[in-house]
């Protein structure tokens, strides 16, 4: 016999990475009332049941709460979609700040309000990225309703401005040195060196390098085809989001390294071996933070050995990615290629690596030389 379902409640949820707080639980949902007071978890909770109670017919939306659309948004949608934890995470900050307003208060003061809110625990402005991503969660839940007849009609929610896109990329040098440090690593370094080398060679994602296998269908990760030298970045049976994960042809230097690393019987592109009950095992690599960080300490250390400066600070594992398209565009790689090799679409690459193309506004320049 199914066991019983307990209903909407308060759980307090123990964190060791900030305070512990009170959440309501109910069924699959999870949101945190960012309290450890239970008088007021205890109010968060019953607005929530409020919520529950949903529109029947088409509401006006000075009389739908944003609690109640986030939550038939999360319900409903949000738990079809590829990431619906990223989904999950945005909803829970959005409903701190939205929970007692409606629909209709949902204009270009509050969302600016909502931006001066957010802080990290530390007291610090969250990015205007971040803040861009929750409130584009806002504007989605609020299209839905009135796409599914919950509202007459949609407000527009006000983002703040899109952040310039970075421009940091790697020289061969750095690239080279952060390689030698990798290497250079014990335990942590084991796994990074391949995760570097896929990252230059093929501008994928980390979550994506990460869940590569090598030879074998998952429908947790991609794999490569070291027979026929193709690059699948997309888990068997996922729906393609926006983040397009499209096949791709793999160079042969780095497809000749791949099938050596096949011959010796690795299972993914970046494991480590994990002695368990006294036999050593292949293991997929779950993060190479820590590694990471080490990394971009020692790889100027090893530099300023040699005589030569250079300053990692800052540079992220999704530097890997800006590396490879840019030296792809400095080799004189066309917008159309590498648009279809990374992943990216065109727009993208024209609008941010352009310019690093050898090619970059030649028939202007020619025109400009040319005597009249």
């Amino acid at each position: 016999m199914p066991r019983r379902a307990k209903g909407p409640r308060l759980h307090w949820r123990v964190r060791t990475d900030g305070p512990s707080v009170w959440e309501i639980r109910d069924g699959n949902t999870r949101l945190s009332t960012g309290t450890d007071c239970r008088r007021d978890a205890e109010a968060q909770l019953a607005r929530y049941l409020e919520r529950k109670h949903r529109p029947s017919g088409p509401s006006r939306p000075e009389d739908l709460d944003v609690g109640i659309c986030l939550t038939i948004y999360a319900e409903e949608h949000a738990v079809n979609v590829a990431d619906p934890k990223r989904i999950g995470f945005a909803i829970a900050v959005l409903d701190r700040f939205w929970k007692d307003m409606n629909v209709a208060d949902v204009k270009g003061e509050t969302c600016r309000r909502y931006a001066k809110s957010r802080v990290s625990k530390f007291g610090k402005p969250i990015s205007a990225g971040t803040i861009r991503r929750e409130l584009n969660v806002l504007q989605a839940a609020i299209n839905y309703c009135h796409g599914e007849g919950y509202l007459i009609h949609a407000p527009k929610v006000t983002l703040p401005a899109k952040p310039p896109s970075r421009e940091r990329w790697l020289t061969r040098q750095e690239a080279a040195w952060l390689l030698r440090a990798a290497r250079s690593l014990n335990r942590d370094g084991r796994h990074l060196a391949d995760f570097i080398l896929h990252g230059l060679y093929t501008g994928s994602r980390k979550e994506t390098i990460l869940a590569m296998h090598i030879d074998q269908l998952s429908p947790v990760g991609g794999y490569v085809d070291t027979k026929h030298g193709i690059l699948y970045r997309r888990p068997q049976d996922k729906v393609e989001t926006k983040k397009r994960q499209r096949p791709a042809r793999l160079p042969s230097r780095y497809l000749a390294y791949l099938r050596r690393q096949a011959a010796n019987g690795r299972l993914y592109v970046v494991e480590r071996n994990i002695e368990r009950e006294g036999q050593m095992r292949r293991e997929m690599v779950g993060d190479v933070r820590k590694a990471w960080a080490h990394a971009i300490i020692l790889a100027p250390q090893l530099a300023a050995k040699k005589g030569i400066k250079i300053d990692l600070s800052g540079v992220t594992p999704h530097v890997l990615k800006h590396t490879a398209i840019t030296w792809a565009m400095q080799r004189g790689a066309t917008i159309w290629d590498a648009a279809g090799y990374f992943s990216t679409s065109a727009e993208t690459i024209e609008k941010v690596y352009g310019h690093h193309s050898p090619n970059h506004q030649r028939s202007a320049v020619e025109a400009m030389n040319a005597r009249a």
